[in-house]
């Protein structure tokens, strides 16, 4: 019986310990999934808006599946970027201002009731710690603008 209670305590400490090794991959698997994306979705819009005269900056990157929103910067101006990954690929869809940091609105481009919650909290909490004047720029972009994948926009009506 002193041997079998033994066996089964040291059986229940190598679980313990496989669980907790098998918590620390996944952990880390996930963070360099998210610093992948990061740096994709980095690297997309600065190949498409960067210009010498006029530097992009892009911080913070918040993603939550296969949905990403960013802010941006450029000179005076700035807003925010929701960006969809299909087939392992991130694309820009809109570009907008403080509406792409409310729940609301990210459940209206896909994310469920709970991950646009998760999402608008993260976007709040990244925010916080950036200098409060970058984040100002955010807000100046006005409305919301549809993007292609080429980083174009749609026609607007009234304009070339």
């Amino acid at each position: 019986m002193m041997l079998l209670k033994q066996s089964l305590k040291h059986f229940l400490i190598g679980a313990v310990i496989l669980c907790g090794i098998s918590s620390v991959q996944l952990a880390t698997a996930y963070a360099s999934e998210t610093t992948e994306a990061t740096t994709a979705i980095k690297h997309i819009l600065m190949d498409m808006f960067d210009q010498p005269e006029q530097r992009l900056t892009v911080d913070p990157v918040i993603i939550e599946g296969d949905i990403a929103v960013t802010g941006w910067a450029q000179g005076e101006t700035g807003g925010r970027a929701l960006m969809r990954r299909h087939k392992g690929n991130w694309h820009i869809v809109l570009c907008g201002g403080d509406a792409l940091r409310e729940a609301k609105a990210l459940q209206q481009f896909g994310l469920t009731a709970e991950q646009a919650e998760k999402m608008s909290k993260s976007i709040a909490e990244a925010e916080a710690k950036l200098d409060p004047a970058q984040v100002q720029k955010f807000s100046l972009f006005d409305g919301v603008m549809m993007m292609n994948e080429d980083g174009s926009h749609p026609p607007v009506e009234g304009h070339h």
